[in-house]
């Protein structure tokens, strides 16, 4: 296991800095890493490490949830108000809506797993857009009317609302029908994982100000054992609780985090963000070359043009997602096509849950997987390139 982990750290980092250079998103070079050494091409990586890989992967997530939680300003939200609460899942549920009307008849699966497939791509990837949209606000492009925060604070929710409805699908999935009582069970998921997250988040800011009071000072660095060691128990809460009432772990980890930003110092929230980003270094690497790995390269070729075609009617649909949000609003055309660019890349939770469907035994789980690793190596190039050529075009340069 160890020489395996040394291939995945080096050779994955290796790559990634290749593709950097090439002007391209790190992660690509990750996920062609895990190709390359996955089992179906040299075959380099212990089983042992497959085997938990699953369980790797949704650590991964938990600590860019918790980031994205920590980094979400909630006021940039109120201040851009309607268009980025619309931005937050309108697009997204366009793009689902794509899957369900098309994927049956160009993919030849289910209308449920076409829920499944879609939920699994809507989301776009803050590993893409945010340190963009960050770039743009120092420099100052489009602040004037706020696009940078609009599309972060979009992006961050964004995911949230894609992440939940993805594990309703699949559970719907994992029955064989869809019953009234699993779209009841969405609010209901949504709203608990709100409550119990933002609950365990005021105690646990309550033990931190208590043990502070008394001079007994929290590290940072304990403190993100401790957020951590919480976050996994809030996932296995839902799991607990999953034959009496539908609980949303992931979202009851971003509100912990957030309101853990909300009732902490800033100066302290910004370094237990910068302290899980430091964490997301090495989980980001072990997250896209185990989802590399997990990849049937010839499957992924046979589903290739179907796949690549679905995965670009999908991002039509999400384009209009978009410019219906911005209807009403001072932006011009230029800066609206901005916006539809931006919303393109995917990338972080398609590596982080495109797999779990193959895990759970879906007989949709290899296509998934294969179009969600296509919509990757796709989108995340096309999204990034196509923000970093366009934003001093499209974009006003604010004095």
């Amino acid at each position: 296991m160890l020489t395996s982990l040394a291939f995945i750290f080096l050779v994955g980092l290796a790559m990634a800095s290749i593709i950097e250079r090439l002007k391209l998103p790190r992660i690509v070079g990750m996920l062609l890493t895990g190709i390359i050494l996955g089992p179906y091409v040299l075959d380099l990586l212990d089983p042992s490490i497959l085997s938990i890989s699953s369980d790797l992967r949704q650590m991964a997530l938990i600590i860019i949830l918790l980031k994205a939680g920590l980094s979400l300003d909630l006021s940039d939200l109120k201040k851009v108000g309607r268009p980025a609460i619309m931005m937050s899942f309108v697009p997204a549920s366009f793009e689902i809506l794509a899957f369900f009307l098309f994927a049956p008849s160009i993919l030849n699966i289910t209308r449920i797993e076409a829920l499944v497939m879609g939920s699994v791509l809507a989301a776009v990837s803050p590993a893409v857009v945010v340190p963009r949209m960050v770039q743009l606000m120092e420099n100052k492009y489009g602040t004037k009317k706020s696009i940078p925060q609009l599309i972060m604070a979009g992006a961050s929710c964004d995911d949230i609302f894609v992440i939940v409805l993805f594990t309703t699908f699949a559970s719907m999935a994992q029955g064989g029908h869809a019953e009234i009582m699993d779209f009841i069970n969405i609010p209901i998921s949504i709203i608990l994982g709100i409550i119990l997250g933002a609950v365990t988040g005021y105690l646990l800011s309550l033990f931190f100000e208590t043990e502070y009071a008394h001079k007994h000072y929290v590290r940072n660095s304990m403190k993100v054992i401790i957020i951590l060691g919480m976050s996994f128990l809030l996932m296995a809460i839902e799991t607990w609780l999953e034959c009496i009432v539908s609980v949303s772990g992931l979202l009851a980890v971003v509100s912990m985090a957030c309101v853990i930003k909300i009732k902490c110092v800033p100066s302290v929230s910004k370094r237990l963000s910068d302290k899980f980003g430091k964490l997301w270094l090495a989980a980001e690497v072990l997250l896209f070359v185990l989802v590399g790995a997990a990849v049937d390269i010839r499957y992924t070729l046979s589903a290739g043009v179907m796949a690549v075609l679905m995965i670009f009617i999908a991002l039509i649909f999400r384009s209009i997602g978009v410019a219906i949000c911005l209807i009403a609003t001072p932006l011009c055309k230029k800066e609206r096509l901005f916006c539809m660019i931006a919303y393109l890349p995917k990338a972080t939770v398609q590596a982080a849950i495109g797999s779990v469907p193959l895990a759970m035994g879906l007989a949709c789980g290899q296509i998934v997987l294969s179009v969600a690793v296509l919509g990757i190596l796709i989108t995340a190039p096309l999204g990034a390139l196509g923000i970093d050529l366009t934003y001093k075009r499209l974009l006003q340069k604010d004095v």
